[in-house]
């Protein structure tokens, strides 16, 4: 179990960023099933005890690492985007095929067994960004429980459609450049997205 600790706190930040430093150069050499907590620790230059302040498991530094990886890309493709359009959704589609590419490059040896292990947070932080998009006022004035209903399953489906879309294109060896490969498959988008825009 993790101590509780100031997330604020330099020195906090900064041992954090060490291990996942250390477990992302150790992820590069190892399968990451070989990667034990010692080896982050001692590539890190800290001791078990501070691995175990910061992390319950190597899975956490994983999950940790994936999650602020995958935001970073986000976050790039969609700054200056207000409102949910095709072009914001086509950005958030190229942000998950690049999302993709960078874990198949940052763990090339164990990219398909790890790209599921937390597809299930991906895929509900690419829902979450969706209804950000949306305009909140619109959906909480709408006494309108079947709309609600609609917009939540929308989201759901695009959001599952982009991932599962984006990890089979990198998995088949990226045969089309991502731009190329989300314009050619954005028409079926937009198709799944007409209820949201409508």
């Amino acid at each position: 179990m993790t101590i509780k600790k100031n997330e604020a706190d330099p020195r906090v930040i900064r041992t954090r960023r060490l291990l996942q430093d250390a477990f992302a150069s150790l992820v590069q050499e190892k399968d990451f099933e070989s990667i034990t907590v010692k080896d982050i620790a001692e590539r890190a230059t800290v001791n078990r005890a501070t691995f175990y302040a910061h992390f319950v498991d190597k899975f956490e530094i994983l999950e940790a690492k994936l999650m602020e990886s995958f935001m970073t890309i986000i976050n790039c493709r969609i700054s200056g985007h207000e409102v949910l359009n095709e072009e914001t959704i086509q950005s958030i589609f190229l942000g998950v095929c690049d999302f993709h590419q960078g874990l198949s490059t940052m763990c090339k040896r164990r990219y398909t067994s790890l790209g599921p292990v937390f597809e299930i947070q991906i895929k509900e932080k690419i829902q979450t960004i969706l209804v950000s998009f949306i305009d909140k006022d619109k959906i909480l004035s709408s006494s309108n429980s079947n709309r609600q209903f609609l917009i939540n399953t929308a989201t759901i489906m695009l959001s599952w459609g982009m991932y599962g879309a984006a990890y089979v294109w990198n998995n088949e060896g990226r045969l089309l450049s991502a731009e190329s490969f989300v314009k050619q498959t954005m028409p079926i988008v937009m198709n799944g997205a007409k209820e949201l825009l409508g």
